[in-house]
């Protein structure tokens, strides 16, 4: 768990736009942007914006300073992740929280990963749709070395992104893994100058999105996510029927295909925020 608390009036995140694309800086530089409580959550009202807003097509994550998360802010000491003087019951984890809120966002999420990272610093990272690493990255899977686990729901996403025996790896043995067996083991998929991180990232959130009706994204995501974890190919039949289904007697379909034998760009009418269909029930 990390610190409860924040001694600064300073927001902990800083949302910006270029464009299309919002930007959430994590806003803790001179703590590496070590997380909180606070930044876990302003993280997930962002995401809740964003997610309602039709003119942002994608978001991408960075930090301010010299890293990218140092991991949970240690300054509480030893107490630091003990919840049991708050509460008898078992809470939920804040980074699982924050993780499951990225698993459900309705754009394209892109990490611009701008140096170190530990801990939740990588764990937030996993249900992301593409991670940018600067070259001076690295990232730091420590959970055992402080006498903790891997947290926010990273047991399910890093298996899958790294395969299992490189999770065991890397989780069991603390590792910290270099930036080049990061992008080696598929974690990251580009590694640029630290100058570069920021802006690659933006255009690998504008490739995904430029050319493709944003309900039709959102779906998507959605499916390929979901299904990553489904019992049987069965499970993903269903759900690509009724999104077949519903796409295929909307405008946004009208449009593309009319736009295609016609040779130009099509312009899709339907919102994220308005016209999502529910293919989960």
């Amino acid at each position: 768990m990390p610190s409860r608390t924040e001694n600064s009036d300073i927001p902990p995140i800083i949302v910006e736009r270029d464009g299309e694309i919002a930007i959430f800086r994590l806003n803790r530089p001179d703590r590496l942007n070590a997380f909180t409580m606070q930044m876990g959550q302003a993280l997930i009202d962002a995401f809740d914006e964003t997610d309602a807003d039709d003119s942002v097509r994608a978001v991408v994550l960075t930090g301010n300073g010299r890293a990218y998360c140092a991991g949970a802010d240690l300054g509480g000491g030893a107490d630091t992740f003990d919840a049991s003087s708050i509460t008898d019951e078992v809470p939920p984890d804040e980074g699982g929280r924050l993780s499951l809120r990225i698993f459900r966002a309705l754009k394209p999420v892109v990490v611009a990963v701008n140096g170190p990272s530990a801990g939740v610093g990588v764990t937030m990272t996993l249900p992301a749709d593409a991670r940018i690493a600067s070259d001076d990255a690295k990232f730091g899977f420590v959970f055992a070395a402080r006498g903790l686990v891997p947290e926010a729901a990273s047991s399910w996403f890093l298996p899958r992104l790294v395969g299992l025996p490189t999770a065991l790896r890397w989780t069991m043995g603390a590792t910290m893994v270099s930036v080049d067996e990061a992008l080696e083991h598929g974690l990251i998929q580009q590694v640029v100058p630290k100058d570069e991180v920021l802006a690659t990232a933006i255009a690998v959130a504008r490739e995904m999105t430029a050319n493709s009706a944003p309900v039709s994204v959102a779906l998507t995501r959605q499916l390929l996510w979901r299904m990553a974890g489904a019992p049987s190919p069965m499970d993903a039949h269903v759900a690509d029927s009724k999104a077949i289904y519903y796409r295929g007697q909307s405008a946004d379909v009208y449009e593309g295909v009319t736009a295609f034998l016609e040779k130009r760009p099509p312009n899709f009418p339907m919102s994220v925020a308005k016209d999502l269909p529910d293919i989960w029930s």
